[in-house]
């Protein structure tokens, strides 16, 4: 292994402080939507949000995920039809009453129109094991690990470059390994909808928990 010089420039503390408050500020704006615009998103805005999430630290520098960005209209049809059928199976069988009534606030049901409606899907997939060319395996360590982060990183680049985003989880999620034909190495991790949000779109009136609730000074 070779190692090259850092080339890390310190922020003076008057400047991390503005820069610091400025960003939490701006991420405490964020918000998960469900209703979107059909407005283009620049190509280039989302591959670069990407981008910025490949830079996320992972263990051993495996860099276990991978990144589907879906536009084409016919492809986000066939994801709708096929996570409204596991969401049909979820509200009708599969959830406790517990957990359909933690959800009943929130608005959710079956219906997913936001899969057609939002200019970008993005599939997030995490890889269980690496696989070169000829077919030998290898470890991918802490995978979800490095992939939740990597997510985070995606969601907050999104946000300030002025987009909504909405992070869908259908369950089970094997039919995005199917339609967006990824390899038997790779599970889907999560399915981010991204775009404007409508003009008349509305959010639930939730409040986060109180800082010194999360945080513990020591």
């Amino acid at each position: 292994m070779t190692f090259v010089p850092l080339g890390f420039k310190r922020t003076k503390p008057e400047a991390a402080t503005a820069f610091a408050s400025k960003h939490a500020v701006m991420m405490a704006q964020r918000r998960s939507v469900r209703t979107f615009s059909r407005d283009p998103v620049p190509e280039s805005v989302i591959l670069d949000c990407v981008r910025a999430a490949c830079t996320a630290p992972s263990g051993a520098n495996c860099q276990p995920w991978h990144f589907v960005v879906v536009s084409d209209a016919a492809k986000k049809r066939d994801i709708r039809i096929a996570a409204e059928a596991e969401e049909r199976a979820f509200y009708e069988r599969r959830a406790s009453q517990e957990w359909l009534e933690a959800l009943a606030p929130l608005g959710t049901d079956a219906e997913k129109p936001f899969l057609e409606v939002a200019p970008y899907l993005i599939a997030i997939f995490q890889e269980r094991f690496a696989q070169d060319e000829a077919g030998a395996k290898s470890k991918n360590y802490y995978a979800p690990e490095s992939v939740g982060i990597a997510t985070g990183i995606l969601i907050g680049a999104l946000h300030q470059a002025g987009l909504a985003c909405l992070t869908h989880t259908p369950s089970p999620m094997g039919f995005l390994q199917n339609a967006l034909g990824r390899p038997v190495n790779e599970r889907p991790f999560l399915l981010l909808v991204v775009g404007y949000p409508a003009e008349d779109a509305e959010v639930p009136d939730i409040t986060r928990k109180p800082f010194d609730q999360v945080v513990t000074q020591i």
